[in-house]
């Protein structure tokens, strides 16, 4: 008896779904890579504390099982505070120093944030980076795992240079995903 109950524990325990985990790095250590060796998109989640569309797409989004396979795998994922003081040199030259605090005491947003995301800055935003940290795309407001997924891969595969974006989206599930699920070695 206490054979099959421990059994019944150890077979709820390996049935539970873990969140899985992006490993996350600082603007400072993504700045740091050097671009000549680097063959991976930079990510940039431009992300508040204060911002609940940012909250969620953590939680149900960057916890995906493929998300985070798709991240760890293909592209240095960097989670960015836009209104920080991070201090770093970016893959451009540029040397960036936030303040953290505006003129009226609210919090400011980093002169990163203003040179990538210029006018429009909303969060969340992504900033997509070509492996030599040239910027290739901005995606803006909250992204589902579906849809992000068929973005991320989009930009990692090389598929950009084959398929228009429309044609893309029309052919992920019956011929490009089982493939991406084999690479990530999530395919069942």
């Amino acid at each position: 008896m206490k054979k099959i109950f421990l059994l019944a524990i150890l077979a709820a325990c390996f049935s539970c779904t873990t969140k899985a985990q992006v490993n996350w790095k600082s603007i400072e250590q993504a700045s740091q890579v050097n671009v000549n060796d680097n063959q991976r998109v930079f990510l940039v989640d431009f992300s508040t504390s204060w911002c609940g569309w940012c909250k969620k797409m953590d939680k149900e989004t960057f916890s995906d099982p493929v998300i985070a396979a798709i991240l760890n795998k293909y592209y240095v994922p960097v989670h960015f505070d836009a209104e920080g003081k991070s201090q770093f040199t970016w893959h451009n030259g540029k040397k960036y120093t936030g303040s953290g605090v505006g003129a009226n005491g609210r919090p400011a947003t980093h002169p990163f944030t203003k040179d990538i995301l210029g006018q429009k800055i909303g969060y969340p935003s992504i900033a997509l980076f070509a492996p030599d940290g040239h910027l290739i795309q901005i995606l803006q407001g909250y992204q589902n795992a579906y849809d992000f997924q068929i973005i991320l891969w989009y930009f990692c595969s090389g598929d950009r240079s084959r398929y228009s974006f429309e044609e893309y989206q029309q052919i992920f599930d019956s011929k490009i995903k089982p493939k991406m699920m084999k690479k990530l070695g999530l395919a069942r």
